[in-house]
């Protein structure tokens, strides 16, 4: 036992040493959290362009202007600007985390049978792909269709059980023991999720997912619904950034190469259909939900969270995305 650990430091130390010698001074050139209050304020204004999603009644509650970040680093620093306190939803942002329990819990070729692995330029919660495609299997795991696919495949034996699982793993994840569904989310959610509910029954048709559709929507609904910070969200996003390792313990709580599968989705599929043209514009691997989240994983270098609820028209954070862009150009971070 004391020789795994004694690994495990080893491995933290490399790892935190890698960081210090190749990434210190990148991005890290943003020395305070007043430079990066500055960004938040000139993208504020962006806000006015878009709007709060309205479809799910409890997100109306959102302020348009709302917008703030954080940035977190493998050494435990980071920088945060605007209301970091403030709440989200994970919405879509989930997908990735239950992706990578169902690989976790399956492996790759068992969800790869289901789900495939290319984009689409379609709405993220279209049907017209599953009618036109054979065999009907949802096109990736971002857009719901897939995602309703791969929430089927996380084990447990109801639904309690595999969100009991699923919030283990974001505690493991984020380091923090605090988070929690939003109740009233999710029973919003759930009593609107119509259009989820028929892309189930399509699924459950070709024997894509086989349980009871109430019970998966109400997984699926609940997994949506969990709530935390910005600081979460980059806290999610260094773990990813790091291929997996939780960096204040040296843990592999995430396999590298499920981590590596997980940023690959994010990088091709993770911006709704406007993919392509952040990749070209900000280029890193990052993950939007309809609550105005983004989470920004940037290889090798830190964890990004933001919050803007003030959508565009795919459904991202339109001064989020703009802030992403602003610090892309500014710091060099796209991998491209």
């Amino acid at each position: 036992m004391e020789t795994e650990k004694s690994a495990s430091r080893l491995a933290l130390k490399q790892h935190v040493g890698i960081y210090k010698q190749f990434y210190g001074g990148i991005i890290l050139n943003c020395q305070s959290s007043e430079e990066l209050q500055a960004l938040v304020n000139e993208c504020r204004d962006y806000a006015k362009q878009g709007k709060v999603a309205d479809y799910i009644p409890a997100l109306k509650k959102a302020k348009q202007n709302d917008l703030s970040i954080s940035i977190f680093y493998p050494d435990g620093y980071g920088f945060s600007a605007g209301d970091c306190q403030q709440s989200m939803t994970l919405q879509s942002i989930s997908k990735v985390i239950s992706l990578a329990l169902a690989i976790m819990d399956r492996g790759v070729d068992y969800v790869f049978e289901r789900v495939g692995q290319e984009p689409t330029g379609d709405p993220f919660n279209s049907v017209a792909k599953l009618e036109t495609n054979k065999p009907s299997k949802p096109l990736n795991p971002m857009i719901n269709a897939g995602a309703l696919a791969v929430t089927h495949m996380i084990k447990g034996a109801n639904v309690q059980e595999r969100l009991h699982r699923l919030m283990t793993f974001i505690h493991a994840i984020t380091g923090n023991d605090q988070i929690k569904v939003n109740e009233e989310v999710a029973d919003s959610e759930f009593k609107t999720a119509d259009l989820n509910r028929s892309l189930c029954y399509f699924l459950r048709q070709h024997n894509v997912i086989e349980e009871n559709v109430e019970d998966l929507i109400d997984l699926y609904t609940k997994q949506c619904a969990i709530e935390v910070t910005c600081l979460d969200l980059a806290k999610i996003g260094c773990v990813l950034a790091m291929d997996g390792v939780e960096m204040s313990t040296g843990k592999q709580v995430i396999p590298h190469e499920i981590a590596r599968i997980c940023k690959t989705f994010m990088v091709t599929c993770g911006m709704y259909n406007a993919s392509g043209e952040f990749a070209i514009k900000v280029g890193i691997p990052a993950k939007s939900g309809v609550s105005g989240g983004i989470l920004g994983a940037v290889p090798g270098k830190c964890g990004i969270g933001i919050y803007g609820p003030s959508l565009d028209e795919k459904g991202n954070s339109i001064a989020g995305v703009k802030l992403l862009e602003k610090l892309s150009k500014k710091y060099s971070l796209s991998m491209f």
